[in-house]
């Protein structure tokens, strides 16, 4: 018998354009997996990445959860959900749909529309009146600026010091230039420049050049009803602490969550192996919310040595960090998981005041968003992942040296 026509055509010419573009990028793809295997086998979309070793706690809790022994349950908070501590990272806590999709909506407004105000309001704006916002201007473009900042070209690899108050002076006396503007990027509508934002400061003002803070900007506004909300996660994780250290015991009085960084990923995006050494409370508590699409998230050791384990965050996650071992743990992002954006994002939240000052806290009532003011966040988020990482700095009531006090700032 003769091959089926439809099996014939469905096999690829060798010699075809296709074809051969597709085997390009398959040796892209996979030349340096050997090298980096953890990282690039879930970068890769051809062929898809392999996410059967992936810890899913949400996926697995029907099942008795754990799994296959990489997490144990230590808890369980208000609905009966478990908290998970990670036996081969000390101080890694799991707090699997632990915000409500309410609550995960109000903190989405908030990242987009409160916190990184200016560019936000300029595209939500462009959605319903495309043909009346004006292009933004490239700073490069501006007549008569003189540029101060760091000299622009590839992005170099910054190997900072840990901080801590021995060495506090000197890292304030680190230049902390503005980065100089590109002059090549063109002059662009609000709705073609949002989708490359990637991150937001919240508290005190992390610079990206030299991987500190600079705290000459003084310390700004930590939203109240996020604060209560990393309050509220650091009690649960407390629960999960091993690392020896009675420090933990205490939290509820000396956790004040000063600092945090917005990070917003679209779905190609990634985040490159790193260690957090930037915040004098290097045991605190750095809680991690994740909102919109999946993410896998990998967390090794203190060298990239320490094979990490591979964790599938989904929204409404919230993962706590505290511990030597844990703070200091090498740990990225390789890969969004695109078409993951749970249902009731795409769903019209129930109508309420939009000038309500609700708190976010599991156990009341959150800001709801009217529907049709919902529409340009559902636009946004179906190709994008929003992490809130909130962390404390200093040790609660620390005076920084020559930072002025906010309210003393004009």
């Amino acid at each position: 018998m003769s091959p089926s026509t439809d099996f014939l055509v469905s096999v690829p010419d060798p010699s075809s354009s296709a074809f051969k573009k597709a085997k390009r990028q398959y040796i892209r793809t996979t030349k340096n997996r050997n090298q980096d295997a953890d990282v690039h086998k879930f970068k890769a979309r051809f062929p898809p990445a392999d996410l059967s070793d992936v810890l899913d706690l949400a996926a697995e809790e029907g099942d008795g959860g754990g799994g296959r022994g990489r997490a144990i349950s230590i808890g369980s908070f208000s609905d009966g959900k478990s908290i998970y501590a990670v036996p081969a990272v000390p101080g890694l806590v799991l707090l699997p749909s632990f915000v409500s999709p309410d609550v995960q909506r109000t903190l989405v407004q908030w990242a987009l529309r409160d916190h990184a105000q200016g560019i936000w309001n300029a595209h939500l704006t462009s959605l319903s009146h495309p043909k009346d916002v004006p292009l933004i201007k490239t700073k490069a473009s501006a007549v008569g600026v003189v540029s101060q900042g760091a000299p622009y070209g590839p992005r170099q690899l910054v190997s900072n010091d840990p901080a801590g108050t021995d060495n506090l002076y000197s890292l304030q006396a680190i230049p902390k230039l503005p980065p100089e503007p590109s002059t090549t990027v063109s002059d662009c509508s609000p709705s073609e420049l949002v989708p490359k934002l990637r991150w937001a400061n919240i508290g005190w003002s992390y610079h990206w050049g030299t991987k500190q803070y600079d705290f000459s900007k003084g310390k700004g506004h930590i939203d109240s009803r996020l604060r209560e909300l990393c309050q509220e996660c650091s009690e649960l994780g407390a629960l999960g602490q091993g690392w020896g250290d009675d420090d933990w015991k205490t939290w509820n009085e000396t956790y004040e969550p000063d600092a945090g960084i917005v990070n917003f990923y679209q779905t190609k995006d990634t985040l490159m192996a790193h260690v957090d050494r930037s915040e004098v409370c290097a045991t605190s508590p750095l809680v991690s919310i994740s909102l919109g699409n999946a993410a896998i998230f990998l967390i090794g050791g203190l060298t990239r040595d320490v094979e990490p384990v591979p964790i599938l965050l989904r929204s409404g996650d919230v993962v706590i960090m505290s511990g030597p071992s844990c703070r200091r743990a090498y740990h990225g992002v390789p890969r969004i998981l695109e078409s993951t954006l749970p249902e009731h994002f795409g769903q019209s939240p129930q109508a309420a005041d939009d000038e309500a000052d609700a708190s976010v806290s599991q156990t009341e009532s959150a800001t709801a968003v009217a529907a049709p003011a919902w529409e340009p966040y559902k636009t946004y988020m179906q190709n994008a992942r929003i992490n809130i990482n909130v962390r404390q700095v200093f040790p609660k009531g620390f005076v920084v040296p020559g930072c002025q006090p906010q309210s003393l700032r004009q």
